[in-house]
């Protein structure tokens, strides 16, 4: 692919910070929660020190729970080891202005060790080293994330006051497809999407979705990294812009008993002409039927990648649209991989992450499957022409308990990502069980209090 030009270059930014347009640069990397993490710099210390020589920040970015607590279990960072830093050098293609905060701009780092290493466990060098294989073959992945996510007309003080109970929806009933449901909170849809378009991101449209409060903004199909920063990036912004507006916003996969949050991934495969080689004749590749075979094969082994928490697992319910079955389909959303499109549009929908997931972690997913299929020659099952939820096909993991042991035994894991990768995530679902099966929780209250 050719050399892509950033969204905003380096001798941009040094005229916009001589012009006192731009005094605050944030250098960030995505942890393991798909979390933007880092520091915000003075723009002149940015551009005499940290554009050349990088930051440091410590390791435990890489090794702390959802609530950022310390926890055991990770080789590479623990108090052990002294809880040291790994670099993080500042990837240039990235830099882009933050519209949503005044004079800020933005970029992704990369993480290394002291030695110049890269932090095989950090989720964008995870990525990159499969798609390093996938080049290989002379293919680039193609991405796009469809991010649902709930609109509150409460502030996130206020829904942390309230422990998230009894919020109020910014719609309250089923818009999908909507105009009139959109309209409603325009105004907010509307920064929202003009202030990612002032970040470089592009944005297709926005649309209302079922759960009161829902909504969807999509962005253009991209390189696999680009979208996956792109969509580490929105999801933060998003945050922001909604607080600034006093209301709050929710990706959680499954905030309440109605419809989750979902995250579709779209994905297809380009050769070094830009030529989509998911595509045949009208139909399907050979390549692509390997790949396809490959994520059937692989799905239940990587399924931690694709629902990374506890709640993640709520969604899988029938009749959801969330899917159950192992199973694939043309243009069927009651299977867990849906092929779309024709000629170049020619791509799969892999249904099962939800608005919870880190685009990195399960994009590389993705693609180790992919190339599991591609290289064993898989041959793939006829395509599911009714209701996946009724048919007898396997059945996607139920329970992060469930993902994480197949995940820890798959040897389509190891042999993909290694034991270290295999290993670290291991321990990141061994954390959030222990924290889950300690607690209390308000459905047992209710249950149990006075009735037992």
């Amino acid at each position: 692919m050719a050399e892509r030009t950033p969204p905003l270059s380096v001798e941009e930014l040094h005229a916009l910070v001589a012009g006192g347009e731009i005094d605050t640069v944030v250098l960030a990397f995505p942890d393991m929660q798909g979390r933007l993490q880092g520091k915000r710099f003075a723009a002149r210390f940015f551009l005499d020190e940290v554009l050349h020589h990088g930051t440091e920040g410590c390791n435990y970015l890489l090794a702390v729970d959802t609530e950022m607590n310390t926890v055991d279990g990770y080789a590479m960072s623990s108090w052990d080891r002294g809880y040291g830093d790994f670099a993080m050098h500042p990837d240039l293609s990235t830099l882009r202005r933050v519209p949503w905060n005044a004079g800020t701009a933005m970029l992704i780092a990369d993480l290394a060790w002291d030695n110049g290493s890269p932090v095989v466990a950090a989720p964008r060098q995870i990525l990159r080293r499969q798609l390093e294989r996938l080049a290989e073959l002379g293919y680039t992945a193609m991405v796009g994330t469809e991010l649902e996510f709930i609109v509150f007309k409460d502030t996130y003080e206020q829904a942390w006051d309230a422990g998230y109970r009894g919020l109020t929806p910014a719609n309250q009933y089923n818009i999908d497809y909507s105009v009139l449901g959109t309209g409603r909170i325009e105004p907010l849809l509307r920064r929202i999407r003009n202030e990612m378009t002032g970040a470089g991101l592009v944005v297709e449209s926005a649309k209302g979705e079922c759960n009161p409060g829902q909504h969807e903004i999509v962005f253009k199909y991209d390189e696999a990294v680009v979208t996956c920063d792109q969509h580490a990036i929105y999801k933060t912004g998003t945050k922001e812009i909604a607080a600034q507006e006093g209301v709050s916003i929710t990706f959680m996969a499954k905030y309440n008993e109605r419809e989750g949050n979902s995250c579709h991934i779209h994905l297809s495969l380009t050769d070094t002409a830009g030529n989509n080689v998911m595509a045949d004749n009208g139909g399907m590749s050979e390549v692509m039927r390997h790949f396809l075979a490959g994520q059937l094969a692989a799905l239940r082994d990587f399924s931690l990648l694709y629902a990374p928490n506890i709640n993640s697992y709520k969604r899988f319910q029938p009749g959801s649209f969330a899917p159950t079955a192992v199973a694939w389909g043309h243009d069927n959303r009651t299977c867990a991989l849906r092929v779309v499109g024709h000629g170049r549009s020619m791509r799969f929908e892999n249904r099962l992450p939800g608005g919870d997931v880190n685009p990195h972690l399960a994009v590389a997913g993705l693609v180790a499957a992919g190339l599991y299929g591609i290289e064993q020659k898989l041959e793939l099952p006829e395509a599911c022409t009714g209701n996946a939820y009724t048919a007898d096909y396997a059945h996607v993991p139920t329970t992060l308990r469930e993902a994480a042991e197949l995940w820890e035994n798959s040897p389509i894991a190891k042999a993909a990502f290694g034991d270290e990768v295999v290993a670290h995530y291991r321990n990141m679902a061994r954390v959030e069980l222990d924290a889950f099966d300690a607690a209390v929780t308000d459905w047992e209250l209710r249950r149990s209090f006075e009735r037992m």
